[in-house]
């Protein structure tokens, strides 16, 4: 494949048995995460190489399962994880850890 966009229909044929899948995020021009449905474990995401996938015209049996299980998953936060620089920290407001406590002496 080409252009592998987020939410296109894939067909995985690598190692194991062909898989139907969805593409959830492409981190990088060498990996692809995939929802794909995994016989024992159910719907998973899954990392690929994109030279493994191919584009599919028809939806599949799991596709709503996938889709489920994309719409549940936070999306990937690359900007933050890679920069350094911003730091969200926790909920606005709290921007100091708390003091110690005395133990009232």
């Amino acid at each position: 494949m080409d252009v592998i966009t987020v939410g296109e229909l894939v067909t995985v044929a690598g190692v194991g048995p062909v898989l139907d899948g969805i593409v959830f995020d492409t981190p990088s021009s060498s990996k692809v995460v995939v929802a794909v449905v995994d016989p024992k474990r159910g719907p998973v995401l899954r990392t690929f190489s994109p030279k493994t996938l191919t584009a599919r015209e028809q939806g599949g049996p799991h596709d709503q399962a996938l889709n489920q299980l994309i719409r549940r998953t936070p999306p990937p936060a690359h900007g933050a994880a890679r920069a350094g620089a911003v730091s969200r920290g926790g909920r606005s407001g709290f921007k100091r850890g708390a003091m110690h406590r005395t133990t009232g002496k």
